[in-house]
């Protein structure tokens, strides 16, 4: 019990980061940014966000995410990108949250802690 309230601790204060638009989540955040991502993000970007052939980008100083806030990347991982839009030069889908519906927006503001992390 005490090990999720830590976990749902430290997930809200991911959430608040996020929305009062700071940075500079904790170590353990990037910890479990990094967890998160691997259990989503990491058959199409790898297992660091180093990219993977003919699926998800690289992920390291990626421009993409440089430009874009804190909430603005939580909200695309939410809604994903189709391989029909015009942006998507993979021409892979990208589905919302990661293939993962069950993913809450704690976990996805963990997951930007951890790309943070690796601009």
């Amino acid at each position: 019990m005490m090990k999720n309230s830590v976990m749902i601790v430290g997930a809200l204060a991911v959430v608040l980061l996020v929305a009062c638009g700071g940075g500079g989540a904790s170590d353990d955040q990037v910890a479990q940014g990094l967890q998160e991502f691997r259990r989503t993000c990491a058959t199409c970007h790898g297992q660091n966000g180093e990219g993977m052939p003919r699926l998800g980008k690289e992920l390291f100083n990626n421009e993409f995410v440089q430009s874009k806030s804190d909430a603005e990347l939580i909200a695309f991982l939410k809604e994903g990108r189709p391989a029909t839009h015009p942006d998507n030069t993979r021409g892979v889908d990208m589905p919302p949250k990661g293939g993962n519906p069950a993913i809450t927006d704690a976990q996805l503001g963990l997951i930007v802690a951890y790309m943070r992390s690796i601009q």
